[in-house]
């Protein structure tokens, strides 16, 4: 398995799917061996991902005692982390792709009202560890890959996630790599990036899917930190399931119309997997407790993130980031995603009695990375939280689409779905802003009382600041914003992640 690469899996796929047989191969552009930690940087070819506030870092830092404008709030205990996609050593700039990229997770440690030390390190799956010139412990697990989606606390450890394949990654305390985690040997097969804790209950969910299968699986971790149940939905095609919803009793399954392309796979696609105008799009209800899953037709639209989702009496409500279809995962030869329009918060309230789905537009300010108190997962929440860069629609956009002007912002926004209203917290021009994750104060009552935090590049430094807000003074001047020695790239996901 030495050497395995997820490219390496999906050429192996076509030929289950397309009854040929491919020769392996390694990932786009393939990585060069002789790339260091501190050595050379990414070669820029006019590819949006690659370039401004997307560049891969270059180096692994270390700082401590870090500058801070403002106050650290002493009760912030802990690590603020955040994971994605950071090339490293590409050779050949017009075959990668941003969402294949190592994964990199950034950290501040904060502890007593200081900001005691900032960390970059690269998830080490074996292709990364033989970049940089390491020797990779043990065993290589089968579909190794540097997780570069999201990184979470559980039960202690720390695990940097991506969907389809991979197992988690464990982190220490410091950011560097452990080992590949199987949950205690109970879980094989794929993992996602988007697993749901529910707090209440003490489980974690997931929803898995891979090429070669048949179906999706719903798998349950409980409170012994084992898997405990792992249910197969079958669905046709092989849609690409980025995320999901949980409530108290149902797990959300939304099947989209973006399926794995098993000709692309032989032919050498990054991202094989197209907008499939034949396959319908639906919405599945899996009782937790165990049955079958109720299906439900609905208009397509590419669903990219829940926000949350929870039970009302006989209905069923789902909150999430919407983009208009059709939606080009694998891009149109931008580097990354491409789309044909603006993200924009949306609902679907399911009604179990009549069987019909209702759509809802909630916000059509552009957004996205949608976050809300970790405690309410699958339970009725009031306030919100998400991201608009200006970058990143910029890059986003189809070649053809002409965005607003008002898109072409950095701002925090702040909902509260209770009022219909939503605050706004600006950032300057050229300030990329990150997902924003709350924190609740310690000894909070309630639902947003507690602390804002997002990494946003400025652009004067040509670095990034974590800032710190007051989710209860969310437009007002910031607490605390801590100075890092470099620049944190546009990425994905990121937790909070408190001391015991």
């Amino acid at each position: 398995m030495a050497g395995r690469t997820r490219r390496d899996v999906l050429k192996g796929v076509a030929v289950t799917a397309a009854g040929s047989v491919v020769g392996g191969g390694a990932l786009p552009g393939a990585l060069a061996s002789s790339a260091r930690a501190s050595g050379r940087g990414v070669r820029k070819g006019g590819i949006p991902f690659l370039e401004g506030a997307f560049a891969p870092a270059t180096e692994e830092l270390t700082a401590f005692d870090l500058k801070v404008t403002g106050r650290v709030p002493r009760d912030l205990d802990g690590r603020y982390l955040r994971n994605g996609p950071n090339a490293l050593g590409l050779e050949d700039v017009r075959a990668h792709h941003w969402m294949l990229g190592d994964g990199m997770v950034h950290g501040v440690r904060l502890r007593g009202g200081r900001a005691e030390w900032y960390r970059n390190r690269w998830v080490r799956s074996s292709q990364v560890s033989r970049k940089l010139g390491e020797t990779y412990p043990g065993q290589v697990p089968p579909d190794d890959f540097a997780c570069n989606t999201h990184v979470i606390p559980y039960k202690g450890r720390i695990l940097a996630l991506q969907e389809s394949g991979p197992l988690p990654y464990e982190l220490d305390g410091e950011l560097a790599t452990v080992r590949p985690y199987d949950f205690r040997s109970t879980l094989s097969g794929a993992f996602t990036a988007h697993t749901k804790y529910d707090a209440e209950a003490d489980e974690l969910h997931a929803v898995a899917y891979y090429p070669t299968w048949d179906h999706v699986r719903h798998i349950m971790i409980d409170r012994t930190g084992r898997v405990a149940r792992t249910t197969r939905v079958p669905v046709a095609d092989a849609p690409m399931m980025h995320d999901f919803a949980l409530t108290g009793k149902y797990v959300v399954i939304v099947d989209v119309p973006i399926t794995f392309d098993a000709a692309a796979a032989e032919a050498g696609a990054s991202v094989p997997y197209v907008w499939n105008e034949r396959h319908p799009m639906r919405l599945g209800l899996l009782p937790r407790a165990g049955g079958t899953t109720r299906w439900f037709e609905i208009p397509p639209v590419y669903y990219s993130h829940t926000l949350n989702a929870y039970d009302e009496g006989d209905t069923v409500v789902m909150e999430y980031i919407g983009f208009p279809a059709p939606f080009y995962v694998a891009g149109r030869g931008s580097g990354g995603p491409s789309a044909t329009g603006s993200p924009t918060l949306d609902r679907w309230t399911v009604d179990l009695r009549s069987g019909r789905v209702r759509g809802t537009r909630l916000d059509d300010l552009p957004q996205e990375f949608p976050r809300v108190n970790e405690a309410l997962v699958a339970h009725r929440h009031r306030y919100a939280y998400t991201a608009s860069t200006a970058e990143m629609w910029r890059a986003y956009e189809a070649v053809d689409g002409v965005p607003p002007d008002e898109k072409f912002a950095n701002y925090l926004v702040k909902h509260d779905m209770l009022r219909g209203s939503r605050q706004v917290h600006r950032c300057p021009r050229g300030a990329a802003v990150s997902e924003p994750v709350f924190v609740p104060r310690r000894g909070a009552r309630d639902e947003d009382d507690g602390y804002v935090l997002s990494y946003v590049n400025d652009p004067d430094r040509g670095a990034t600041d974590l800032l710190i807000l007051s989710a209860q003074d969310f437009g007002g001047r910031p607490l605390a914003r801590i100075h890092l020695p470099g620049r944190v790239p546009l990425g994905f996901h990121g937790s909070w992640v408190p001391d015991a």
